[in-house]
């Protein structure tokens, strides 16, 4: 049994398999729906539901208010048709050749760029490539059916390798696999792409980019990616972390600043070593003493949850139209395990 869904009624239509979400019935038929976690966790894929019966797991109560609740809103990472449906949504893109597929990879480098980050290196096979949009994730597949996201630090222009940076979780299986058991030669089996984080080439709006920790990954990817399109927009890279070890690719962002007039970089530390002469603080506190109207930009978040969910109604708030606020949350895995 299947259903059709008519996405923003007019624009496009899907078939939904039965017992098969929203969200991955989009993605097989290639459209991009804004998504994230795909785990009901940080509600990217949050919308409207204007005609049709579906059932749902609601995920984090705090991600949908009752009034949301009650005027039809649902995500569809989770929601899924038992019937044909009418949905509303803010963002559809097209995906084109940019299609999610299953793939194997060897690890060709690896490389710690701090004590509890490693950077991974992946070369897939030469008879394969992928496509992807910068900014975008990919999954780890496990031998147990389980999976691990990690974001892609490379733009696609430059895809010779895959690169991940993974961060070392306390308790966390996978990472903890990396840094003590993995091996360069290594086989992966890899999934993706994955997500709708990624850089809009269609605005000409200036870029706030707001990274912690590895959230600097996808937005390398981005910048790199701007590079190479000789974009021209003014972008501003903050990036928080705890301590300065924590910057693991400081020298990196201040040479984009030093080399292109249009980058600013921000670095801010949380817990300030001794001597530490830059900005501290919280990402989304500085952002917004540095630009208290932001309604003429566009806005990139990546990295810990706490900051994501305490900065995205505080940007809007000072102006931030929804429609260009963008962000991918590092949400750990549900079975604890880890990232």
């Amino acid at each position: 049994m299947s259903f059709r869904i008519k996405i923003n009624p007019g624009a496009y239509e899907v078939t939904a398999a039965e017992g098969e979400s929203i969200i991955d019935a989009t993605l097989r038929q290639g459209l991009l729906l804004p998504y994230g976690c795909r785990c009901a966790s940080c509600g990217a894929c949050k919308g409207k539901v204007l005609t049709g019966e579906y059932t749902r797991s609601d995920g984090d109560p705090d991600l949908l208010s009752e009034e949301e609740m009650a005027a039809g809103y649902t995500l569809f990472c989770q929601a899924v048709a038992q019937s044909d449906m009418e949905i509303e949504v803010e963002e559809v893109i097209p995906t084109g050749d940019v299609e999610v597929k299953m793939m194997p990879g060897r690890v060709a480098r690896m490389r710690k760029l701090a004590p509890d980050v490693m950077e991974l290196h992946v070369r897939i096979p030469e008879n394969q490539k992928l496509l992807f949009f910068a900014g975008q994730y990919m999954n780890f597949q496990l031998q147990d059916g389980r999976h691990r996201s990690y974001s892609l630090a490379n733009a696609p222009h430059d895809d010779e390798f895959l690169q991940f940076h993974v961060r070392l979780v306390e308790g966390g299986m996978y990472s903890t696999h990396v840094f003590e058991k993995m091996l360069e030669k290594d086989l992966l089996r890899l999934k993706g792409p994955m997500g709708s984080f990624f850089l809009r080439e269609d605005s000409e709006r200036p870029i706030i980019f707001m990274a912690t920790g590895t959230g600097f990954a996808p937005i390398k990817s981005m910048v790199e990616h701007a590079w190479h399109k000789r974009m021209t927009r003014p972008m501003h890279l903050f990036w928080g972390a705890r301590k300065r070890d924590d910057l693991y690719m400081h020298e990196l962002a201040q040479q984009w600043a030093d080399e292109h007039d249009n980058f600013s970089y921000t670095p801010l530390l949380s817990r300030p070593d001794d001597g530490w002469k830059g900005d501290s603080g919280y990402v989304q506190d500085l952002v917004l003493k540095q630009y208290p109207d932001l309604s003429q930009h566009d806005v990139y978040l990546c990295g810990s949850p706490t900051m994501i969910h305490a900065a995205n109604p505080m940007l809007l708030e000072h102006g931030l139209d929804e429609h260009r606020l963008h962000f991918d949350s590092f949400e750990f895995a549900n079975d604890h395990a880890g990232s």
